[in-house]
This record gives C-alpha cells, sequence and structure tokens, in this order.
C-alpha cells in the first residue's frame, strides 16, 4: 500500500510515539486526507513489530465502519470482521452501548490496539462528565487498551466540551495533537481539492408581518437579525430551493462534461424537505438523484451504489456526512438546518478527495447566513496578504422558476436566457420584477415550516466566491 508523505511522515511519528512508551495518540488531519489507511499502517507496524495482538475499531456510522473494515483487511490481508482468525473488528459508537462486560475482557487479556475515527463525538474526561460514547471509551478503553490512536478532522466539540483521550493547555485550553495535517498542506501536495465557497445572498427581502407591515431588507445577515423569518424558513423556500439548485445543477454539468461521472451532494433538513428537493431534481432540473435517509431499510447500501455509479445527486440528511467516502462528489448544496462550524466544515471535506479524473474542482453552495459566513471568513482571514474573497454581482432577476433541460448527450443542462449572470448562469422570466414579485410565504414548501411573517424576493440573488482556503483543519 503506497502512502502519501504525509501519512507517512504520522505513521514514523506515532510509532515514535509509542515507542517512547507513550500509550495515547491523537492525529489531526483535514478531512479528505486519508485518515484511515494512515491509521492501517500504523496497526500493520505494530502488528509486524509483535507490539499487539488485536486491533479494534470505532467510528460514528455503519458506512465509514464498513468502509474501515474494508481498508484493514486490505492492509492485513486477512479478515477484519471479528471472526475467529481475524485480525479485528470494525464497530460503530453506538455499538459499544450494547457490548457486556465479557467483551472488554479482549482488552485485558490481549495486547490491543484502539483506533477511533472522529473521535470528537466521544466527551468527557471522568465517567461524571462524559457523554454515553466518551463514558464507555473512559471505563473500558482507556486505561486497559495497549495503544490507542484517535483520529479527527475538526477537533472541537459544539458543547465546548473536553475529547476524550486529549490533551488540553491552560489557560486556553487549546487540543495539543501529536500531529497536525492541516487544509493548506493537503491542497499543497494535491491530496485535497482546492474549494471555493459560494455565498449566496439577496439584495432585497420584503417582511410582512401579522398587522400588514412592510419592511425590507438588503441581505439575509439583515433580515435574519432583524425579523421573524428564520433560517429554516429560508431553506426550505421554493424560490431559494430552486435558486442554489440551479447553481449547483449548472456547475455540476460544467464538471461532468470533462468528468462525466462527477456527483453533487445536497444536504438537506429532514425528510419531508429531501423528498421535495428530489422532486424538484428529477422533475423540473431533469437529473438523476437518489435519497438516503435513516428510515431507508438499507442506506449503507444506498450510498455503495451512488458511489460507485452515475447518477449525478445524492439527497441526505445527515448519511453522508464526516468519514463517507464518495470521490466523485465535487459539488455541494448545503441546505442543512445545522449551523455548525464543525458540521459546515465536515460537510465541505465530502468534496474535497481527489480521484483520477481531469477537473479537481470543488464547490459548496449555501446561504449567508451570519454563522456561515462567518465559519467561511474565519478561513479566509488566515491568508491576510492574498486576495481570497472575489465578489460576484448579477443583474436583476424575477423569483419565477429557473427551467433547465438536459442534453443528455453532451452532459450539458441549457436554458431559455434572457438575462445573463456574471457567474455565467441564465435565467429567464415570463414577466419584470416592476409588474410582478411573487410572493413566498415560509410553508409553502413544507406544511410543518410555519412563520408569523410572509416575505418576497424582490431583489437579485448575488454571491461571494471564496476560492482560497488556509487552515489548520
Amino acid at each position: 500500500m503506497k502512502l502519501r508523505q504525509w501519512q507517512s511522515e504520522c505513521v514514523e511519528r506515532a510509532l515514535d510515539h509509542f515507542e517512547a512508551s507513550n500509550k495515547h495518540f491523537l492525529c489531526l488531519a483535514t478531512p479528505g486526507a486519508g485518515k484511515t489507511v494512515m491509521a492501517a499502517e500504523i496497526a500493520g507496524r505494530l502488528h509486524e513489530q509483535n507490539l499487539i495482538d488485536f486491533v479494534l475499531c470505532f467510528s460514528p456510522s455503519i458506512n465509514v465502519s464498513q468502509s474501515i473494515q474494508i481498508t484493514f483487511s486490505h492492509r492485513f490481508n486477512c479478515r477484519f470482521d471479528g471472526v475467529i482468525g481475524a485480525i479485528g473488528c470494525s464497530y460503530t459508537y453506538q455499538n459499544m452501548l450494547f457490548f457486556k462486560s465479557d467483551f472488554w475482557q479482549i482488552l485485558k487479556h490481549n495486547r490491543v490496539l484502539v483506533i477511533f475515527d472522529e473521535i470528537h463525538h466521544c466527551a468527557g474526561t471522568t465517567p461524571e462528565n462524559a457523554n454515553a460514547w466518551g463514558e464507555e471509551i473512559i471505563l473500558n478503553i482507556q486505561s486497559q487498551a495497549q495503544y490507542t490512536l484517535a483520529l479527527t478532522g475538526t477537533p472541537w466539540r459544539s458543547d465546548n466540551a473536553p475529547i476524550v483521550l486529549s490533551r488540553y493547555l491552560d489557560p486556553d485550553r487549546q487540543i495539543q495533537c501529536d500531529y497536525v495535517y492541516g487544509l493548506k498542506e493537503a491542497v499543497r501536495d494535491s491530496v485535497c481539492r482546492n474549494p471555493k465557497i459560494v455565498l449566496i445572498d439577496n439584495e432585497k427581502l420584503s417582511v410582512t408581518n401579522g398587522d400588514n407591515q412592510t419592511k425590507t431588507f438588503t441581505s439575509f445577515k439583515d433580515l435574519l437579525n432583524d425579523s421573524f423569518i428564520s433560517y429554516q424558513s429560508i431553506i426550505t423556500n421554493d424560490t431559494a430551493i430552486r435558486y442554489i439548485l440551479s447553481l449547483g445543477c449548472k456547475k455540476l454539468s460544467e464538471i461532468r462534461q470533462s468528468n462525466p461521472n462527477a456527483g453533487g451532494l445536497v444536504v438537506a433538513s429532514s425528510i419531508e424537505h429531501a423528498s421535495h428537493i428530489i422532486r424538484i431534481l428529477r422533475d423540473e432540473f431533469y437529473q438523476t438523484a437518489e435519497l438516503v435517509t435513516y428510515k431507508q431499510p438499507s442506506p449503507s447500501e444506498t450510498i455503495d451504489q451512488f458511489r460507485c455509479s452515475h447518477t449525478e445527486w445524492i439527497v441526505s440528511i445527515g448519511m453522508v456526512s464526516e468519514g463517507t467516502d464518495i470521490p466523485r462528489l465535487q459539488v455541494c448544496c448545503h441546505l442543512s438546518k445545522v449551523k455548525t462550524e464543525l458540521y459546515f466544515r465536515q460537510i465541505l471535506g465530502r468534496i474535497l478527495r481527489v480521484n483520477n479524473a481531469i477537473t479537481q474542482e470543488a464547490w459548496l453552495y449555501t446561504f449567508a447566513d451570519p454563522q456561515l459566513t462567518d465559519f467561511a471568513h474565519r478561513i479566509e482571514q488566515e491568508l491576510p496578504d492574498i486576495p481570497v474573497i472575489i465578489k460576484e454581482t448579477i443583474d436583476e432577476i424575477t423569483s419565477e422558476q429557473v427551467t433547465l433541460k438536459r442534453n443528455r448527450d453532451k452532459h450539458a443542462l441549457q436554458t431559455t436566457a434572457t438575462t445573463t449572470l456574471d457567474i455565467g448562469f441564465d435565467l429567464t422570466s415570463s414577466e419584470s420584477r416592476s409588474d410582478q414579485a411573487k410572493q413566498l410565504t415560509s410553508n409553502q414548501v413544507l406544511k410543518n415550516s410555519t412563520s408569523l411573517c410572509s416575505f418576497e424576493f424582490l431583489g437579485g440573488f448575488r454571491e461571494k466566491v471564496i476560492t482560497t482556503f488556509d487552515s489548520p483543519f
């Protein structure tokens, strides 16, 4: 198994760390860099040196757990499913809650390396302040394992709780990692794609309250800070959904002209939301699309099939998130109601994995919510001497539905456009905005989306494209 340079460096660092009688090793590597392959090599080397007898792996989801099993089985050239003769097994964190005491005897009677993928899911320093998964690690693994290897691409928690097995510096409580491989280095080494985040805004938003009083806002930031309209109302609004999907479909079509297998991801906020998005993609944008949710009988199989298919889009709520390896994903429309920096960076990581395609572009489309904007600009501020934000303005458009016709032979999208956007996407309108402003209430799309106000898109959309990233994460 040929390793990338950073993987080789991390393997040597970990082996030296363990040889110096240190039991716990924490690796921070940007999402998409290849942490699983690196971890398998560490495990393999430790076993070849007769320093361990067995390997246990834990991860957040079944899909990731299965991927780990395949990678480790390949590295060891033997079974990795926990049966007689296997060198180890891969489980989810949820599995830990159902293991009986005799399972944990394996750590007491054998030299076991325990690997934790996305360790930030597990919190706590003692059983009293730990979450459920962190408590299992503290009680059954921390002092019993021969070695532990913790992996993360986002080394913090939204609740600011300490990550289990981790060391922090006082007084700033900065987490101490034993090896760090950031996005800047990954893009430099062509390990990850250079991402672009498109922040979508609108220049004229009209809100009418229950007393029939109207107020106009010039951005989503002003709208969300000074009205009863919620972010949920924006991402479930028909016009907003169609606009962001139109940008995503246009970009994916451009990429598929050179990468016919390129795919897109839409992260939705609920099953009903995802189902609505699927209908728009299929019926109005003429895209091939798959829906994957936790309520399906075999969501992992759906993801596996999409990974190897030519389907254009996969729409998910949380099934395609951290650790899910689908390298052909190159476009993402972020329509989730979850607005944490951890989730934002993990979703971005789904489109960063480099493959053998000709064009290695990665585009994330999201609305200019203040929090999401801060996350994007926080990365930009790490490059103060380099202009990294390109302002894109577009001509006035109406909020009429965009109709796309798909040229199946050329893998291209065409529009019947009369108004051209600077970003290269054409929209059409049957009537000008001065003649008709289409009012959109927050319950037009989803029955369970309620609001005290209604709002209109009276102005043209605009985008900021953040084109360069320099981040330690």
